[in-house]
């Protein structure tokens, strides 16, 4: 892993790499909490736990939303004195920086939001709203001095929209105080409310490096379109999927409607990766809060959190990062035209990409239900017919077929629930 902390964006503007132009999938987990409710040894075992999963980053808070500026951290600090941007704690960041160091040790960027969204909107929230144009920049030079050599990716927002010129002046002040501060060496996004993208209201600032869409707590809840319409957008930036349906989170916020299962946090990934995306946010509802049963349960949670990282639905995101380095990666094309078959909306909703020549394929089926496909769109020649399970990651053969012209094939997955097909050209002019 290298030591560099920066990322660029690829030379099409559609994902992320490495320096050295190797792929950067941007699988991150969510630890809202981390750095105010875990304590140094809580924090490495959390962070051990996803680095052995596969994650590549960890989306977490620096001025965190659950009574983050009063309520102590779990090593006693709070983080400003006296609520003042400009006058932060240094025990306080001396903890947060063990934990980034932590984390970066263990081959994870940190995705970093300077503040919740309470602390600079009043629309909701513990709060107070405590930034200002002259003071979000100053807090923002300071977070970019502080980690100009961490691997960090900065998130602005925190799950709010920009509702007045004056929040939009400053959170534009707070990111040109991180460019500032660390040089431009980080890439900086922003994180919105559910159902939004950055794109609304940033897509064309000079800081603004990729777009990131939060689609909400609903089951079956149509991600594809909230990418797919970020993915058209031009100019051309990537897009992420920050915040999708969190693993045991009850449907819409109400436990009476059941919760979402690891099915669910599978689907969206695939369904947003497939779209266009170029990676996905795991996340879960015990863990961002890092709920313990001493604490005020949030949103139901009703596991504690070191029991809740061996829920299956954080094991198997390794399966789709897997997948998509494991092939053509930065020409990777979403391409609904693959699917013949009827395609509606909702739990049966087949997702489709492709490389640029047709000599490589993938359709996500969620169901189970067989899929017609267009091979006739494919390098002309025989395709190898690979069935993935996304839930083990094991590859199935099941043989190979011809992609003729003006055919069409159905598939059948190998059994239930959810699948992946692979079409690989293996032979063909």
């Amino acid at each position: 892993m290298p030591q560099d902390p920066s990322l660029t964006i690829s030379a099409n503007g559609r994902y992320l790499q490495y320096p050295d132009g190797r792929p950067f999938f941007y699988l991150a987990d969510t630890a809202w909490e981390l750095f105010h409710r875990l304590n140094y040894e809580e924090a490495t075992r959390y962070l051990q736990d996803r680095a052995s999963k596969g994650f590549t980053a960890i989306q977490a808070v620096l001025l965190s939303e659950l009574d983050g500026l009063t309520v102590p951290s779990a090593t006693g600090h709070l983080p400003l004195q006296d609520n003042d941007p400009t006058r932060p704690n240094e025990a306080y960041f001396a903890d947060a920086d063990r934990v980034i160091r932590k984390a970066n040790e263990l081959g994870l960027f940190v995705a970093l939001l300077p503040t919740w969204g309470d602390k600079w909107h009043t629309r909701e929230g513990t709060g107070p709203a405590l930034f200002n144009e002259q003071n979000a920049f100053q807090y923002g030079q300071f977070l970019g001095r502080r980690y100009r050599e961490a691997r960090i990716i900065w998130v602005l927002g925190g799950d709010r929209i920009v509702t007045t010129p004056e929040q939009h002046r400053t959170l534009t002040a707070m990111a040109h105080g991180l460019r500032d501060g660390d040089r431009g060496r980080h890439c900086i996004t922003f994180h919105p409310c559910g159902q939004y993208s950055s794109a609304i209201w940033f897509h064309n600032a000079d800081w603004l490096d990729f777009n990131m869409v939060q689609t909400g707590h609903t089951r079956d809840r149509d991600n594809y379109n909230s990418v797919a319409a970020e993915y058209a957008r031009t100019p051309i930036k990537p897009v992420i999927d920050g915040e999708p349906g969190y693993e045991n989170i009850p449907h819409a916020f109400d436990a009476a409607h059941g919760r979402l299962d690891a099915h669910q946090t599978r689907k969206f990934a695939y369904w947003s990766v497939f779209s266009g995306a170029c990676g996905h946010t795991y996340g879960c509802n015990d863990i961002w809060q890092m709920y313990a049963p001493h604490r005020k349960p949030m949103v139901a949670a009703n596991t504690p959190w070191y029991e809740a990282l061996h829920f299956p639905g954080s094991g198997q995101m390794r399966h789709v990062r897997n997948l998509i380095e494991s092939g053509p990666y930065f020409n990777r094309l979403p391409d609904q035209s693959l699917i013949a078959s009827p395609n509606p909306t909702g739990a049966d909703h087949v997702r489709a990409c492709r490389d640029p020549d047709g000599r490589y394929a993938l359709l996500y089926l969620p169901t189970g239900l067989p899929v017609t496909v267009r091979t006739f769109l494919l390098h002309p020649g025989t395709l190898s017919v690979v069935w993935y399970d996304p839930r083990t990651g094991q590859r199935h053969t099941q043989g190979t077929t011809q992609s003729r012209p003006w055919s069409t094939e159905t598939f059948t997955p190998p059994g239930p629930g959810d699948w992946v097909l692979i079409l690989t050209c293996v032979a063909g002019s």
